[in-house]
């Protein structure tokens, strides 16, 4: 049988009214699909264990709440709704801000039933390979974009090459001028806090 971790009652009883009923039905359905999940606090916020690794993960912000995957880039995604940051990045459904948001309990069931299969096959994720990082030229939309707002210019100029790398490299990914253009949005609010693309996933 799982368990339930008082932390995880705490952290919903604290999280901002429309958060709440999104945290408690997400957490409801992964106890659902998986029986003998372990709930556990990492990184200031919820995770579900199982067999002994991370299945997945809840956070409530001030706006919104995210749902995700550690092991989203390994998954087969059928009906396209993880978002995943690069190739070790936990999978995320986007800004979840009202129950409406989330994909059909069935569905997201498919998916938990999925990251099980990969925790019970012992599947790690591979640590990306160490290599030097050189400079990359700025894009010309992500510069406007940075002229555009005063403190994400700036915190852009102070970050490290492999800092900045990163943001160009996501963007510059993008498959789509739609997909362009909300990561570029997500881009300027992260680093004008001051932070790194994977900052959420950083101990």
């Amino acid at each position: 049988m799982g368990n339930r971790d008082p932390r995880i009652d705490a952290y919903i009883s604290n999280a901002a009214p429309f958060a709440q009923p999104i945290l408690n039905h997400l957490r409801e359905l992964v106890h659902a699909a998986c029986p003998s999940v372990e709930e556990t606090w990492k990184w200031s916020f919820p995770n579900f264990d199982y067999k002994g690794s991370i299945l997945c993960s809840m956070a409530a912000f001030k706006q919104h709440c995210t749902f995700g995957f550690f092991k989203a880039s390994l998954m087969s995604d059928p009906h396209g709704i993880l978002n995943t940051i690069g190739k070790t990045a936990m999978g995320q459904l986007g800004k979840i801000k009202d129950l409406k948001d989330l994909p059909k309990d069935k569905i997201l069931k498919e998916y938990i039933k999925e990251a099980m299969k990969l925790n019970e096959a012992g599947v790690k994720i591979s640590k990306p390979k160490v290599v030097k990082t050189t400079e990359l030229d700025t894009p010309d939309y992500l510069v406007k974009a940075l002229k555009e707002n005063k403190a994400a210019h700036a915190a852009f100029e102070a970050f490290p090459p492999g800092k900045r790398k990163e943001y160009i490299e996501w963007l510059e990914g993008a498959k789509t001028e739609a997909t362009r253009e909300k990561r570029l949005a997500t881009a300027i609010e992260y680093i004008s806090e001051g932070k790194g693309l994977n900052w959420k996933y950083q101990k």
